[in-house]
């Protein structure tokens, strides 16, 4: 029995041109193809009053748009701490993955908030965030994605507006605003001329928390494309959020990191283990050493790190941290790789995880070994027999 199959992903682009909010992603996957009513009766399964969401098209250069507003009675409204928050939506009716992906968001802002205006956490006032119309705005992209049926968010590098003010809760602040800069921090963005808010820590946060990286679009086999459109006219470019809608084809997933190399010749090397373990477990891809002879004559080590753009400060705290080094070398990698899966199927073991990898539509299936050893040990086997008695009922 074929109990696999090669599929493609589903997934949503964020071309983000002119930036990104919370109102720009509603109106964008609106435009896309999600049916305003149904993001209506989801939102009623929170517990929030005081809001009706309008939506309407227009245009701009040349280009159809929907506009969300969200329209506010004028009841009084509190601000909420980040616990709050997270907990009205962890109470609410909405799905696992809605409650999950709205909470991330607002995490996301949250942290940034703390360090830009120096407290804990727990005592964020979520002033602009914990309004009504950002909580509609965030729960509500969550509740889009779900209904637009994609498996992964990307994104262009966020195009950031700079050289001009805006005023919030906290005052006049500069553009970028240092909450959106601190969310972005270490993710592909594009500091423009443009002086105006393009994206706001809402649409930050979204990315932020929600998106694998910065996509290729050559794999991309488009379905929908929807325009969100933000609330000011800006004469430099129309105000306006891109999405597109497709699958990804089979084959390689392709992705942009960056490699974090150092030579070191001074430092004991019993200390290397516990680097590489503290570098994987922070989430770099890959960390490995390499034995090289330095200037001088010298033997050395050369660390190497593999990781995401975004987790890069993570990384080099801990590699001038933990080890000896001065400086480090930063190169942007690209990393192409076939898809892997890891799925669990029925063996003489009982329910077995295994490795499924697709190339040019073809699968080859693997005993994960991990899996391997735990059986061995719970059934004081030997490893190698474990391991061919799986390779051979998933071949035979």
């Amino acid at each position: 029995m074929d109990i696999f199959s090669s599929k493609s992903m589903k997934i949503a682009y964020f071309d983000t041109f002119s930036g990104i909010s919370g109102d720009m992603t509603l109106g964008a996957c609106v435009s896309a193809g999600v049916l305003v009513d149904d993001l209506r009766r989801e939102m009623t399964k929170l517990d929030l009053a005081g809001y009706e969401i309008e939506a309407r098209h227009l245009v701009r250069n040349g280009m159809t748009a929907v506009k969300i507003d969200v329209v506010i009675s004028d009841q009084p409204h509190y601000h909420r701490h980040l616990q709050d928050i997270l907990d009205l939506i962890e109470a609410s009716g909405l799905t696992a993955r809605v409650k999950k992906d709205a909470q991330k968001i607002f995490h996301e802002i949250g942290v940034a908030e703390a360090k830009v205006h120096n407290t804990t956490l727990d005592k964020v006032h979520f002033h602009e965030v914990g309004a009504i119309d950002s909580l509609v705005d965030i729960v509500g992209a969550a509740i889009c994605l779900e209904k637009l049926g994609v498996g992964a968010v990307y994104s262009s590098p966020v195009r950031l507006g700079s050289g001009g003010t805006v005023k919030t809760q906290h005052g006049v602040m500069p553009i970028p605003t240092p909450a959106t800069v601190e969310i972005l921090k270490g993710y592909p963005m594009v500091l423009t001329e443009i002086p105006e808010e393009l994206t706001t820590p809402t649409g930050a946060g979204f990315i932020k928390a929600l998106s694998s990286g910065v996509l290729s679009l050559e794999r991309l086999r488009i379905e929908a494309i929807g325009y969100g459109a933000g609330t000011k006219e800006i004469p430099q470019i129309p105000n306006l959020l891109r999405v597109m809608v497709g699958e990804l084809e089979p084959g390689y997933d392709h992705d942009e990191l960056v490699t974090v190399e150092t030579n070191i010749d001074d430092m004991n090397p019993e200390i290397f283990p516990f680097v590489i373990e503290r570098l994987l477990s922070s989430g770099a891809h890959d960390a490995f050493l390499i034995p090289v002879l330095m200037k001088k004559g010298r033997p050395g080590t050369l660390l190497s790190v593999l990781t995401d753009r975004k987790n890069l400060e993570s990384v080099l705290s801990i590699v001038f941290r933990e080890t000896t080094t001065l400086g480090v070398r930063i190169t942007p990698t690209e990393r192409r790789k076939v898809k892997r899966d890891v799925r669990t199927v029925e063996t003489s073991f009982g329910p077995t995880r295994v490795k499924v990898i697709v190339f040019d539509g073809t699968e080859r299936i693997a005993p994960e070994f991990e899996e391997c050893k735990r059986i061995a040990l719970e059934r004081n086997l030997p490893l190698k027999d474990v391991y061919n008695t799986l390779e051979r009922e998933l071949h035979g």
